[in-house]
């Protein structure tokens, strides 16, 4: 990718921040034009495009390839593409790629954080301690000789088993898609994964009927005092669902990293006591933000110099 490739090369439109060293790669190879920090000016910039880069922010639907007819790539600078319309993008002929394991170190190290802070009540305990108050007694819980049942075994959620052992804990997954597993975690019914897990922790991608996997009917099958970590995305779980199985006891609490809307509109679940929440920064590591950054970039080179993807993204 050294060198600067000739005038007329093509034009790469940058629709949404991408890290500042995948930005210079780029522009090793191909024009860039960033408007990232200004999204109205996407729909005339990418008139002659001939690659579009984005993150979640930006949505990629049959109205912007219609904009877009020099179009040949639309790269995802992270594992999601919940927000590109794939299945239009081929009709188009516009090959879609992404960074799958760019974050999986990063969001596998939130969810483990996630869970020590619901066990452990940090919700209750760092802001009574920061207004001054030494309130002790016998809180939360140990989480070696549990359970954890992970929703989703891909990169992610084979990085979060790790990490889950490593404290003690027994791991079992469900995943539809994944035949047998290398590292010894049974793969189980996604009912007995319920039944069976003291802690649910879900890492696999929205699909087909994927929108309130969690509701209340899920949240009785669960183990009683059990603990949901979500991820993944927002709209597997049905936050008013959700909240009243932890107001009724049926769960301890939830970590959570992603909300059916963003930002969330549901005050009482942020404010309950026994719910973890952060806005959304499972990839936002700087580690995590180059990986996918030049993942996608030398994806989206390799595209528009007619060679093969590394990680093209399937209908």
């Amino acid at each position: 990718m050294a060198g600067k490739v000739e005038n007329g090369a093509g034009r790469v439109v940058v629709a949404d921040a991408l890290d500042p060293s995948a930005v210079a790669l780029l522009r090793q190879s191909f024009e860039v034009v960033d408007v990232s920090k200004e999204p109205a000016k996407l729909g005339d910039a990418i008139g002659t495009a001939r690659g579009l880069i984005v993150r979640s922010r930006t949505q990629v639907d049959n109205a912007l390839f219609e904009k877009a007819p020099r179009l040949e790539v639309v790269g995802r600078a992270g594992v999601g593409v919940d927000n590109i319309d794939v299945l239009a993008a081929h009709r188009k002929g516009v090959i879609v790629v992404n960074a799958p394991g760019a974050a999986a170190a990063s969001v596998a190290e939130l969810t483990v954080g996630l869970l020590i802070a619901v066990a452990r009540d940090f919700d209750q305990h760092i802001p009574s301690l920061k207004q001054g108050r030494w309130t002790k007694g016998t809180n939360g819980f140990e989480l070696q000789g549990r359970m954890a049942g992970i929703v989703g075994y891909g990169r992610i959620g084979r990085e979060v088993g790790k990490r889950f052992r490593a404290l003690g804990m027994g791991v079992q997954a469900y995943d539809p898609y994944v035949q047998r597993t290398d590292d010894g975690t049974a793969l189980v019914s996604f009912d007995q994964l319920l039944a069976s897990s003291d802690v649910v922790s879900v890492h696999a991608a929205l699909a087909g009927s994927g929108e309130h996997l969690f509701a209340a009917e899920t949240f009785g099958k669960m183990r009683k005092g059990a603990v949901l970590l979500n991820v993944a995305r927002g709209k597997f779980v049905n936050e008013g669902d959700l909240l009243a199985a932890i107001d009724s006891g049926q769960l301890y609490g939830a970590g959570l990293d992603v909300f059916e809307d963003e930002p969330p509109k549901n005050q009482k679940l942020l404010q309950h006591p026994h719910v973890v929440a952060v806005p959304h920064i499972g990839a936002s590591t700087r580690e995590a933000q180059e990986r996918a950054g030049r993942t996608v970039v030398e994806d989206v080179v390799r595209v528009l110099r007619g060679e093969s993807p590394e990680f093209p993204v399937h209908v």
